[in-house]
């Protein structure tokens, strides 16, 4: 009897490895499906093989699985303790659950059983920057890199992490040091181009620019949408590198959702990583508050949580859900935009900040529409319209848009007029600057600062006595390198005053101590050419021939300023030198600026969200009728 049941296990077992065989060959012609239903058999004749669970959740993990292939990894670890493999590949599938704990704890078992796995450190590191545990994340691709030094994928998330951790300078070696080991590495010339600019480190300007638009011209994943804004060449360049990266995201929609009768509130779902203390929460409080709620139902998809903010605040009385979306993939949030019965999805993000263009890829809403964060198109199939006016996209310019445009009468970005000013106006030494002197200023991210823009700026510090130039600091990096930039230029360096960031409602009084804000290209301020318009400064711009170089001429023209838009670079100079010499001139505008602040539609937010609101209201009815949006003006 022994001897029968030993030969009975050595035919099961035999069964089990004939049909495990028969399953890993399937998986390997990419038939996922097919060798689960060997591996099922297999598992008949031999329920404890590790092995065969490993396998079974190899192909759960091609089918997109992910929680019942980590549910096999499991069951392969409980059968054998020490199979590294199956630890690794659970941290995977639960890193890609977003169960940023477990999978953690899968890597340092594997780890346990294989010390020095560099690409468990490397996956280790990724889990840790999820957690928001920086500097342990950092440490994980650092010993990653020490067992192996050219691993590329390490090389990368380390160069990410270090400008996450603002170590800018770090941050850019890094990246020229991925670029010499892995020069088509996806992306990586765009993010030293990135980085190289958020710290005005413009020693590789010319040869980084032009490598991204061969990049982008050949279809080649040179730079991210983002990332190019700041040296956009051409309406037809920027749909072009939308379309690149955006493919990056392409999903299987989810069935399409019923229509449904007409009558009752819109419902319009907006979804955004900003709704807090942000300049998109700033800029849309205001909006939020004034949607005709016996017309239009407003629930937000919130990607970064609650501050406690004051302006999170209104925002939370606003709407009247706020569903909480960290930390779930872009599947999960599709469906719970559908699960809500959305008719309006719409993106306030975009390519930017806490990005997810994927969710819209699935288009689990009827209309899904991109606006005010990301300036420019963003060349997926998942939009069908974007919010814009006369300026922003003149037209004709229809064509570099996989959107319907849709213009609002005066400017496409909304304003808030409860933004509050400190009552306190510092006086010019408080803030550095001598008290005598013409101040320029600007106060956009430095890296929209580009050497052209660089140059007209010290050309006219040389030509107007006693002038200084106020800038924003980013970083310490941008700081010395913008003075090193200055004094090869002729400038004296101290002739650049460079301001903290501070409070809003301080940054906004403490502009009243400049005379004229200049504008940079082809980037021009957004939210930042508001702030220094509702403060009563005056912005001095200069068009460019991108959505992102002509917003602001779309806000000058809302605020009844024109006259303070250039046509092109020479007549940006001439303009700013004839303000910076002509006091009168100067203040004329000034006052005018004040005069109409409060009476120009560019604050008028009511104005504003009943323009808005028609354009969602006639989107709507036109789907209602069965109609395929189109373009139109409201």
């Amino acid at each position: 009897m022994p001897n029968e049941m030993f030969r009975h296990l050595v035919r099961a077992f035999g069964v089990a490895a004939h049909f495990m065989r028969r399953g890993r060959m399937l998986l390997k012609q990419q038939r996922p499906a097919d060798a689960i239903v060997w591996m099922d058999r297999a598992l008949e004749y031999d329920p404890w093989n590790a092995e065969i669970f490993y396998q079974r959740g190899n192909a759960r993990m091609a089918l997109a699985d992910f929680a019942a292939a980590a549910a096999d990894y499991t069951q392969a670890l409980n059968a054998k303790s020490d199979f590294a493999d199956a630890a690794f590949n659970c941290g995977l599938a639960l890193q890609r659950l977003r169960r940023f704990d477990e999978a953690l704890d899968r890597y340092d078992r594997a780890l346990s059983i294989k010390p020095g796995d560099a690409e468990a450190l490397n996956n280790r590191g990724n889990v840790l920057q999820e957690l928001q545990r920086n500097e342990e994340a950092l440490a994980a691709y650092e010993q990653a890199l020490a067992v192996r030094p050219y691993y590329v994928e390490a090389l990368y998330n380390r160069a990410v992490l270090l400008m996450l951790l603002r170590r800018t300078a770090d941050g850019v070696a890094a990246y020229r040091n991925l670029l010499a080991i892995a020069p088509d590495y996806p992306y990586a010339e765009g993010r030293l181009l990135q980085a190289s600019m958020i710290c005005c480190d413009w020693s590789r300007y010319g040869e980084l620019t032009a490598a991204v638009e061969t990049g982008i011209a050949g279809g080649r994943r040179s730079i991210e949408p983002f990332a190019y804004l700041a040296v956009v060449s051409s309406p037809e360049s920027q749909r072009r590198c939308a379309e690149i990266y955006g493919a990056d995201f392409a999903a299987l929609p989810l069935p399409p959702v019923p229509r449904r009768a007409g009558g009752g509130r819109i419902r319009i779902g907006y979804i955004a990583g900003e709704f807090r203390h942000h300049a998109t929460g700033f800029l849309m409080a205001g909006l939020f508050e004034m949607h005709d709620k016996s017309r239009f139902e407003l629930i937000a998809f919130d990607k970064a949580g609650d501050d406690g903010s004051a302006v999170r605040a209104r925002i939370n009385r606003a709407f009247e859900a706020i569903v909480d979306i960290r930390g779930r993939n872009d599947d999960e949030i599709a469906a719970m935009v559908r699960d809500r019965g959305i008719d309006l999805l719409v993106d306030l993000n975009g390519f930017v900040g806490v990005a997810h263009p994927g969710v819209c890829a699935r288009r689990p809403a009827p209309l899904q529409i991109n606006y005010l964060g990301a300036p420019g198109t963003m060349g997926m199939d998942g939009y069908d319209y974007i919010i814009a006016d006369r300026v922003v996209i003149p037209p004709g310019d229809e064509v570099h848009y996989s959107e319907k445009v849709v213009r609002l009468p005066d400017s496409y970005q909304v304003n808030d007029a409860q933004r509050r000013i400190d009552e306190n106006t510092p006086d010019r030494a408080a803030c550095g600057l001598p008290a005598d002197a013409f101040v320029f200023c600007c106060f956009n991210n430095n890296y929209k600062i580009t050497p052209p823009v660089f140059a007209v700026w010290m050309r006219l510090l040389a030509k107007i006595d006693r002038s200084v130039l106020w800038l924003l600091e980013d970083n310490a990096e941008a700081a010395a390198n913008l003075r090193r930039e200055a004094a090869v230029r002729g400038i004296d360096p101290q002739r650049l005053v460079f301001a903290a960031r501070t409070d809003l409602d301080r940054h906004l009084a403490r502009q009243r101590c400049a005379d004229l804000f200049l504008d940079t290209l082809p980037c021009n301020a957004h939210t930042t050419a508001s702030d220094a318009l509702w403060a009563g400064l005056p912005l001095l711009t200069c068009a460019g021939n991108t959505f992102t170089g002509l917003v602001a001429a779309s806000l000058l023209a809302a605020v009844g300023m024109p006259e303070l838009v250039a046509g092109s670079i020479a007549e940006y100079e001439a303009r700013a030198r004839e303000l910076a010499s002509s006091p009168e001139k100067l203040a004329e505008i000034r006052r005018r600026l004040k005069q109409n602040r409060l009476g120009c539609a560019l604050f008028d937010t009511a104005r504003y969200c009943s323009n808005l609101e028609s354009a969602y209201t006639t989107m709507w009815q036109r789907h209602l009728r069965g109609e395929s949006p189109q373009g139109f003006s409201v």
